[in-house]
């Protein structure tokens, strides 16, 4: 058995007395495994880990999936992975062991792997594993099947917060903004769902309620990318510019690799005066995907923003080459056709055409480039 420091003992005090027996009796293993359990049951899922990993070739499968559990709570999905991969590959046909590896291959993003797990023996008797698989689907792009499986899960789990506020999300993505409110609205207090709700009311320019979904979201958890990007893009809108920066640079972390989120932060960098930022923004995105326009856009006003005039019109052809409707690159052409070889009337104009309404909703050419980020 590993050893579990005494001075670190957890507060409960069945666990403690649980412990106290252990320390006595250390080659109890059914006292170990009790211990364990109640640990993961208390919010110990260190005290359960240490308890149990030390004697992982001699632990039996209900004691393998305890150490896997704890593996996840504290945020070890590669070791995780490694135990519910030995259950199953053991004949384990438990619905929730299938769904313990699926989700810790997910957490390593090794999709694919964990949709395989998710048949239907498991995914209609686990609305987590139905969540899972709407999220899955989304993650790789296949968004008519989403919305199928979605869909259908919702009928089989209609009062599940967690599905609820996944397909939410997904409903966003595919623009059923019927599909989204009410699933936001069953999502109750899940940060996916407050995420969605501030989202769809920021689409309606209400941008008080929007910040008070996306702080919510926040508070209950800080690890949400959409919220930090769509509290920027509020932000922004109320001209918060650098508090926007500062949150759209957060949601594109968090993203890591979602191309629009990188040029939202990058525009807010930019509409708040720091070209250097803006720039190393773009890059980003750029690096992400060379084929996307408005990365070649955004990097062609910060070169006229620079005065660099012949590299703006190599990058502007380029992102009108990849997509004629190219917002940013039409900023660059407008700009480019404006100057006089000096870059502060660039800069005016640019301020200029920033501010102006583009809709009748109100939205400025900043709010639509940085709304890219949401989608």
């Amino acid at each position: 058995m590993s050893q579990v420091d005494l001075d670190e003992w957890p507060r409960d005090e069945r666990l403690t007395r649980l412990l106290s027996y252990l320390a006595a009796d250390s080659g109890n293993s059914r006292l170990r495994s009790d211990a364990a359990r109640m640990a993961l049951d208390c919010g110990e899922p260190k005290v359960s880990r240490d308890l149990l990993a030390g004697a992982s070739a001699a632990l039996d499968h209900r004691d393998l999936n305890v150490l896997g559990l704890a593996h996840l709570q504290l945020g070890e999905a590669s070791a995780a992975a490694r135990l519910f991969g030995k259950l199953v590959d053991e004949g384990v046909a438990d619905p929730a062991i299938r769904f313990n590896f699926a989700w810790s291959l997910a957490l390593e993003k090794q999709y694919d792997r964990a949709f395989e797990l998710l048949d239907e023996s498991v995914t209609a008797q686990l609305p987590q594993a139905a969540m899972l698989e709407v999220q899955l689907l989304h993650e790789k792009g296949e968004f008519d099947r989403a919305a199928e499986v979605a869909r259908h899960h919702i009928g089989q789990f209609p009062e599940d917060i967690g599905l609820a506020a996944a397909v939410s999300v997904l409903a966003l993505d595919i623009e059923d903004l019927e599909l989204a409110r009410a699933s936001a609205i069953a999502g109750g207090q899940h940060p996916d769902a407050l995420t969605t709700l501030g989202t769809l009311v920021l689409g309606e320019q209400q941008v008080d309620r929007a910040l008070e979904h996306f702080n919510a979201a926040i508070a209950r958890n800080e690890s949400v990318p959409r919220a930090w990007v769509g509290r920027g893009l509020a932000e922004l809108m109320l001209g918060d510019n650098a508090q926007a920066a500062v949150d759209l640079d957060r949601g594109a972390e968090l993203f890591n690799d979602h191309i629009g989120s990188w040029i939202a932060a990058g525009w807010a960098h930019l509409i708040a005066g720091n070209l250097e930022d803006a720039r190393s923004r773009f890059d980003r995105a750029f690096k992400i995907d060379d084929n996307f326009a408005e990365s070649h856009g955004s990097l062609a006003v910060v070169d006229i923003l620079e005065g660099k005039f012949e590299e703006a019109g190599k990058e502007t052809a380029v992102a009108l080459r990849l997509d004629r409707k190219c917002f940013s690159a039409g900023l660059a052409q407008a700009l480019l056709t404006a100057r006089s070889g000096d870059a502060k009337p660039a800069q005016s104009l640019f301020e200029k055409i920033l501010a102006a309404p583009i809709n009748d909703r109100g939205d400025t050419a900043a709010t639509a480039l940085t709304k890219l980020g949401l989608r």
